[in-house]
């Protein structure tokens, strides 16, 4: 195969795990729902190729698991699963806002105003009760302060939780009272106080965390 074939296969290859992933995260392929190479194929009118090395790739990132002789199926989330990712979130997401508001002190900040915009998407999504966009901006809020983070390293780690998290916050339920903590985490961000930035950070994770579990396993 040429460069520019496989070049070519590794982009199909992703843009079918994209499309997987983005099917898991908003429910169309439900949790423990099994996949069938063909049928997703089809669905995604892709040649089976791509689509198997999608699906192996997401086996190997533990959002699918294999199933005997019979294909993929989409994985449960456990009480341990959302523990363990909370775990390694809570200080990511906390250092995130601390850097990001010491980046507007020292006259950066780059990016407020999309970060601002993607508050607006969240409560206007929810106003309408479109619990996918609703997520996509939540998502995109987090995102946003990792960016305005300028921290290389802490982009890539993050980057490596995004789908875990999509998956999780579309799982859940989003009370009002979190989205306003992100729009105070965002005046904090604003006005470049890194430790209330910081300090609004963990109360959100702490309660996105707990809010899960309930939604998730009926924790009180």
């Amino acid at each position: 195969m040429t460069e520019t074939g496989r070049t070519g296969a590794a982009s199909l290859s992703a843009r079918a795990r994209e499309a997987v992933l983005q099917r898991i995260v908003d429910r169309r392929y439900a949790q423990g729902a099994r996949l069938v190479e063909r049928e997703v194929a089809e669905e995604l009118g892709m040649s089976r190729v791509p689509v198997r090395e999608a699906l192996r790739a997401l086996v190997a990132e533990g959002l699918l698991e294999l199933l005997p002789h019979s294909g993929v199926r989409v994985r449960r989330l456990e009480r341990a699963d959302v523990e363990h990712l909370y775990e390694v979130w809570e200080p990511l997401a906390v250092q995130a806002s601390r850097l990001a508001a010491r980046a507007r002190a020292a006259g950066g900040g780059e990016g407020l105003v999309e970060l601002e915009a993607s508050l607006r998407q969240a409560e206007s999504a929810a106003a309408a009760g479109e619990g996918t966009r609703e997520v996509a901006a939540h998502t995109a809020f987090h995102e946003g302060v990792v960016e305005l983070a300028g921290n290389p390293l802490l982009a890539r780690t993050m980057g490596q939780l995004s789908w875990q998290l999509r998956l999780l916050f579309g799982l859940r339920e989003e009370p009002a009272h979190m989205r306003a903590q992100h729009a105070e985490m965002f005046r904090h961000i604003a006005a470049g106080d890194a430790e209330a930035a910081a300090a609004s950070t963990l109360l959100h994770v702490r309660d996105s965390r707990a809010v899960a579990l309930r939604s998730l396993f009926g924790d009180t």
